[in-house]
């Protein structure tokens, strides 16, 4: 049986990708520490908040989240 530490090192790394962390720091700086969730899937990446009048303004903002993201990406924008 293996230890504990040998499992522990053989795990797939859970960083978190570069997109995610840009969008969340565009998000908290541009609208005074608001949080969103990030999912960056494949093809696109998924913006969740609470606030719909926040997803309604980050849905007007998409070209520059996409540009502080550097990414291509289709952003899917959820409230909830």
């Amino acid at each position: 049986m293996d230890s504990l530490t040998e499992l522990l090192a053989q795990r797939a790394s859970f960083d978190v990708p570069p997109e995610a962390v840009a969008i969340k720091k565009y998000v908290h700086v541009e609208f005074d520490g608001a949080e969103v969730a990030v999912i960056v899937r494949e093809k696109d990446i998924i913006i969740a908040g609470r606030s719909s009048a926040l997803i309604g303004a980050l849905r007007m903002r998409s070209v520059q989240l996409k540009k502080a993201a550097a990414t291509d990406k289709k952003l899917v924008f959820r409230i909830g």
